[in-house]
């Protein structure tokens, strides 16, 4: 049986999850024709990083979108506010040439930004990776065995899936009037996680410690949690004060960050909090002390 060809692939946007996904579709088996940065000099040097695969990809300025390569498809991972003049730009340039495939990589946006692409017969979708790209290395290690968020038109998911397939990952489809409400959920997942982490490491460093200690000490705990998290849902998984209902630590708690400088702080307990209590209740907790902590949260 012969083995399928890999499309080529073309990619505008050359930041971190760009050249991430290049390195990892180049290590997948397609041909990365071209990485397309606002400046050529960053170009040159996202596709510089592909060295040590078999092809480098040519390195283009946005300003020379007319001579990108008549690839099968076109990835736009550009920050979403320029998704929409790139379609147009695209529109306008391509005119004449065979019909292909573009996939942008926003998770906020549907593919109906895309919309100047369908009158000349393009196929437009989404490819959402549900992964946190920091570097482009690590970033392409984490886009092999992902979760992807595919959507569009039929042809367009079928080429999306396949990608998705051929980086060990795994695909799922939402409507695209979902698409924002479902960026929002990723958000909260991970990057405000991140957030929330922080706060934890502040916390903890104005009690003595250095910030880079704080997160040493805390990394444990938060891996123990994710793992907690592979076998169990929310509710199954809640562990501590709220899960206890202990009554008399949230009081403490919250006289000890009504202190100066933890206002903030104060407010998100007493949010997250309230969600605590409600996967609580639902393990059965007494709906006596229940009732007694969302007093004192409120």
């Amino acid at each position: 049986m012969s083995q399928r060809r890999k499309p080529t692939i073309s990619i505008i946007g050359a930041g971190r999850l760009g050249q991430a996904l290049a390195l990892a579709l180049q290590e997948s088996g397609y041909p990365v024709m071209a990485l397309v940065a606002r400046r050529r000099q960053k170009a040159e040097k996202a596709a510089a990083t592909q060295a040590k695969n078999k092809r480098r990809p040519a390195a283009l300025a946005a300003t020379e979108l007319a001579d990108l390569p008549d690839t099968d498809v076109v990835l736009i991972s550009t920050p979403d506010d320029a998704i929409a003049g790139v379609a147009v730009e695209l529109a306008k340039l391509q005119r004449g040439k065979r019909r292909r495939v573009v996939l942008h990589t926003s998770g906020a946006l549907s593919s109906e930004v895309l919309a100047p692409l369908a009158p000349s017969g393009f196929q437009t979708g989404s490819l959402h990776p549900l992964a946190s790209i920091s570097e482009t290395l690590s970033g392409a290690r984490s886009l092999h065995g992902a979760f992807f968020c595919v959507e569009g038109t039929a042809k367009a998911k079928a080429v999306g899936k396949a990608i998705v397939r051929d980086l060990g990952g795994r695909s799922f489809t939402i409507k695209p009037e979902h698409k924002t409400l479902y960026h929002a959920a990723a958000l909260t997942a991970s990057p405000q996680l991140t957030a929330l982490f922080d706060v934890a490491v502040e916390l903890l460093a104005a009690c003595g410690l250095s910030k880079r200690q704080a997160q040493e000490v805390f990394m444990p705990l938060l891996e123990s949690t994710v793992n907690n998290l592979r076998t169990a849902t929310p509710q199954q998984a809640l562990t501590g004060t709220f899960a206890r209902g202990d009554i008399e630590t949230v009081r403490r708690h919250l006289k000890a960050l009504s202190g100066k400088g933890h206002a903030d702080v104060l407010e998100i307990y007493k949010l997250l909090g309230k969600h605590s209590l409600k996967l609580a209740q639902k393990n059965g907790l007494d709906p006596n002390r229940v009732a007694e902590i969302l007093r004192l949260l409120r």
